[in-house]
């Protein structure tokens, strides 16, 4: 007769079997020490494409990575069949640490952040002077995830031919923006790209702009088709003599000369991620001057001790409204 009660036992409990493949939970992670190291090169419904040694190496996130995703640029640790051979699939095992990372959000109030690029050095924002007309509010949201993220800005201005850019960079002149002006003709016969790779060299550079504005046109050039070959294919987008890239994608740079990522064109570009006190890490001269600004100011208020640092001749003015500028665009949209 069975027991129940306080004087059950061990003998009384029946033991689950074991049925196939329930093993038992474990807090113990394998340390995979034998781990190669790779760089992420593109990601594509779950499979990733790296470079691992020279080789390109398909691969999956481990299980036990949980819901840490890796992205494009992420240095990583691989484990499993590295030949890179044709059906053959590796496993990420670990993410190492990023040094920049570039975020956004589909719009302002959507909480849901996307990593487009990690460990980046520079942004390349590329933008039309005409035939689309310049969109500075974009360009605005783009220095500001560029200055949060902990990359460089480079302005890229094209089809100059079709207008001055003298207004525009006149706008920026007060973030010492480095910049490079273009034509269409310049684009069109590589000139343009030879003027930009001269701000690439020894740099991992994401390239972002919206559609028309000459973006894959000027990466097509920096990057030819047999130097993209070594690395994998562009999912892409072609009709009507439109080629749009639909997932960021890795390019190097002919001679180990640096990094190219290549990102979808962008119609808007979400700051719901970013912290309006982490801008202000981008101005270093007007920095010193929230020493004594008020708990929690955002810059942009009566009490705030920036107006009185700027008054005492420390910073150019013109930087001062600058920075609130940027800010302002974390409560604006873009069309605004």
């Amino acid at each position: 007769m069975r027991r129940y009660g306080k004087h059950t036992d061990e003998d009384d409990i029946r033991a689950r079997p074991n049925r196939k493949g329930n093993r038992p939970r474990t807090h113990i992670r394998p340390k995979h020490e034998d781990a190669v190291a790779g760089m992420v090169l593109t990601v594509d419904r779950g499979r990733l494409t790296c470079l691992v040694d020279g080789t390109v190496v398909h691969a999956m996130k481990a299980r036990e990575l949980g819901r840490k995703a890796a992205v494009v640029g992420d240095r990583v640790a691989i484990v499993g069949d590295l030949s890179g051979e044709k059906d053959t699939l590796a496993r990420i095992v670990r993410i190492e640490p990023r040094t920049s990372v570039l975020r956004r959000t589909a719009d302002d109030d959507d909480p849901y952040e996307r990593v487009v690029v990690a460990n980046a050095d520079q942004l390349a924002i590329v933008t039309a002077l005409a035939d689309p007309e310049p969109r500075p509010r974009m360009i605005d949201r783009c220095l500001v995830a560029a200055f949060d993220g902990g990359l460089e800005p480079l302005l890229v201005l094209t089809k100059s031919d079709l207008a001055s850019a003298e207004r525009l960079l006149e706008t920026y002149a007060a973030f010492g923006l480095r910049h490079v002006v273009t034509s269409r003709e310049e684009l069109e016969n590589g000139q343009a790209a030879e003027l930009v790779r001269e701000h690439l060299d020894g740099k991992v550079t994401a390239f972002v702009g919206h559609s028309g504005v000459g973006k894959t046109t000027l990466v097509n050039t920096l990057v030819p088709a047999d130097r993209r070959r070594t690395t994998g294919h562009v999912n892409a987008v072609t009709g009507r003599g439109r080629h749009t890239t639909t997932s960021a994608l890795a390019l190097p740079l002919a001679d180990d000369a640096g990094w190219v990522v290549d990102t979808p064109g962008v119609r808007s570009f979400g700051l719901f991620h970013v912290d309006p006190a982490r801008v202000i890490h981008a101005f270093p001269d007007l920095e010193p001057g929230t020493e004594d600004c008020p708990r929690a100011c955002s810059h942009d208020e009566p009490d705030c001790a920036l107006d009185a640092w700027v008054a005492d001749g420390h910073a150019d003015p013109q930087r001062l409204y600058s920075l609130r500028r940027l800010l302002a665009t974390r409560e604006r949209r873009e069309g605004d």
